[in-house]
């Protein structure tokens, strides 16, 4: 498999992770979508990324259908979403407030990066969001006094929670300061000190 994208993008990061976790072996292309759109759009046709090329050449598109795709390679009790419900869709609904909240942290840096001048109400408004998703994640964090966010094992809702609070410090510290969360701060800390995340991971390059 060839992944394509930079590990700075958390969307890229998380498929990276659970490639490493899983054992899976890939090929990286750290193409960026504005450097090398070119290169990415010969693969997909919306240049964006992640791009995971498989084996026999198709193409997956989206963070969430390729994850899907990778629990299916592994057996179903080493997957990383549940299985069964109600924890998949307690999984799933903390994933997805995650990478919800990378979307409009991306936005946020696109609409303050790209543009001449910049919408104060799309500005405010992705503000807003921002804060309120890491107000709920916080809450629900802290909540909860296992190691990691459902149980004794790692799973995709810990790992979008981490490399969004990642991107957040990088990105946009001006916005949220990550330690003003104090139980998604010791998530994330705990997250990145493990031997996948040290592996995947680089700083942020700014778009040319």
């Amino acid at each position: 498999m060839i992944l394509i994208g930079q590990f700075d993008s958390p969307f890229v990061r998380r498929v990276g992770i659970a490639l490493t976790l899983y054992d899976l072996p890939y090929e990286h292309r750290p193409w960026s979508a504005f450097g090398d759109g070119e290169k990415v759009r010969a693969y997909n046709p919306l240049g964006r990324v992640p791009t995971l090329v498989l084996d026999d050449g198709a193409v997956l598109v989206d963070s969430h259908g390729i994850l899907d795709y990778l629990d299916g390679l592994v057996p179903v009790e080493q997957a990383l979403f549940p299985a069964a419900q109600p924890a998949r869709r307690q999984a799933m609904a903390v994933a997805g407030l995650a990478t919800g909240l990378a979307d409009k942290a991306v936005s946020l840096f696109y609409e303050q990066r790209l543009h001449a001048q910049v919408s104060p109400v799309w500005v405010e408004r992705c503000r807003a969001q921002i804060t309120g998703v890491l107000r709920a994640l916080e809450a629900d964090r802290a909540g909860r006094a296992g190691e990691y966010w459902f149980g004794p094992r790692i799973g995709h809702a810990d790992i979008a929670v981490a490399v969004v609070l990642r991107f957040l410090a990088e990105v946009h510290g001006d916005v949220a300061r990550v330690a003003d969360y104090p139980a998604l701060a010791a998530h994330a800390a705990r997250l990145e000190a493990l031997p996948a995340f040290l592996a995947v991971q680089q700083p942020f390059i700014p778009p040319a």
